[in-house]
């Protein structure tokens, strides 16, 4: 038996269960209200366009707060950043049930984003830290089903809590991002050893070339998430079925969550470019397919459901691949940065889904904008062959 298989499950190594307890604990309050707060607004009167803004404000506060970041873990380290994040992101939502009035609950949402911004870059900058570089997808891909399986359970059930058990429920639940600050404090601790271990990687000054080295990664990944944003944002609207179209957005959930887990693995044993390759044209295979299944007057159901199964897988797989990537091409001290910039081209590739998308369905119909999308996808395939120059990329151990 080769040293590969001999070696320890992965949520054995020092830190991983509480950066995924912590993870689980934050995404969950963010995945439960993404749709209930704009119902909320809407019950308020603040109509279709106040309902927007809500998730808008929460998206461009994630952004912004997500380029400040590496510097606020340079001054004031992980345990505080961590805790202040968890707590932005869970506490607001209890306030929101006081009333729902549109401004103070935009408010709210900007600091919900603000703390959402924190998890996001941590927990993938994390993730990193904890493992060694030939152990790095495997642990991305742990840290991406942590942030799934809220997804995948309490995004669809959001609406139905609030009209179910109430909105008070709703509201309370959105509070779970506090639980996980104990969780945040172990795994501070955890890194703060590594850091002793190897001070140096974090006081050196940043490369310079560092952001342009992470450009082509963040480029592949926008596309996707704008492909699976797209999707995610207007299956509803489109597919009149409302059973037809939870099931293709329940099928791509899943393929998503199974391919971001697994293709680490497969990355640390063979590298992220044989996979890179193949991905970035099925994706917009996959969107084609979804395309041309909606282009009728009625769904054409299996290939509307094999397209969201395709472009799901891609969409999952692509998140580990590009973030794998984005930590070879730096170095260590830079992997901070390296997360807030693989986080800025995933949100802003979701923000672009939900908005370019819309334009162009607005003006053609959504299924040449879902092709469109797809096509966008494809002609990023010259990124994906494109070989790694730079000497991070190429040092033993780097994916």
């Amino acid at each position: 038996m080769g040293p590969r298989a001999a070696r320890a499950s992965i949520w054995r190594e020092p830190g991983m269960v509480p950066l995924a307890v912590m993870t689980c604990a934050g995404f969950s309050g963010y995945a439960l209200l993404l749709p209930v707060a704009p119902l909320w607004v809407v019950g308020g009167g603040a109509g279709t366009a106040g309902a927007g803004l809500v998730n808008g404000v929460l998206l461009l506060a994630t952004v912004l707060t997500q380029l400040l970041v590496p510097r606020a873990l340079q001054r004031f380290g992980w345990g505080p950043v961590l805790a202040a994040g968890l707590a932005l992101l869970g506490a607001p939502g209890v306030l929101m049930s006081l009333g729902d009035a549109l401004a103070p609950v935009l408010v709210l949402s900007a600091a919900r984003g603000v703390g959402f911004g924190v998890l996001t870059v941590t927990g993938s900058a994390a993730a990193a830290a904890l493992v060694d570089p030939d152990r790095r997808g495997e642990a991305i891909g742990a840290y991406g089903l942590a942030v799934a399986l809220p997804n995948l359970v309490l995004l669809p059930a959001g609406p139905w809590i609030a009209d179910r058990l109430g909105w008070a429920v709703a509201f309370g639940l959105s509070a779970l991002p506090v639980l996980g600050i104990p969780a945040a404090l172990r795994l501070a601790a955890v890194l703060r050893e590594h850091h002793a271990a190897a001070p140096e990687t974090e006081d050196r000054h940043p490369d310079p070339g560092a952001r342009l080295r992470l450009l082509r990664p963040m480029v592949l990944l926008l596309v996707v998430t704008l492909a699976g944003g797209a999707l995610l944002t207007f299956v509803p609207q489109v597919v009149d079925s409302a059973v037809v179209a939870a099931g293709g957005l329940l099928l791509m959930g899943l393929a998503g969550a199974l391919g971001r887990w697994r293709v680490g693995v497969l990355a640390d044993r063979h590298g992220p470019q044989r996979f890179l390759v193949p991905l970035v044209p099925l994706t917009g295979v996959g969107m084609a397919v979804v395309a041309w299944s909606v282009a009728g007057v009625e769904v054409r159901v299996p290939a509307f459901l094999l397209g969201m199964l395709v472009v799901g897988l891609c969409y999952g797989a692509l998140q580990n691949l590009t973030l794998v990537i984005s930590f070879a091409a730096v170095e260590r001290r830079d992997h901070n940065l390296a997360s807030a910039v693989w986080n800025i081209g995933f949100d802003g590739g979701t923000a672009l889904g939900s908005v370019a998308v819309g334009v162009v369905a607005g003006a053609t119909s959504f299924a040449t904008a879902f092709a469109l999308a797809g096509l966008v996808a494809a002609a990023t395939l010259p990124l994906a062959l494109r070989p790694r120059t730079s000497s991070a990329a190429s040092r033993p151990g780097a994916a």
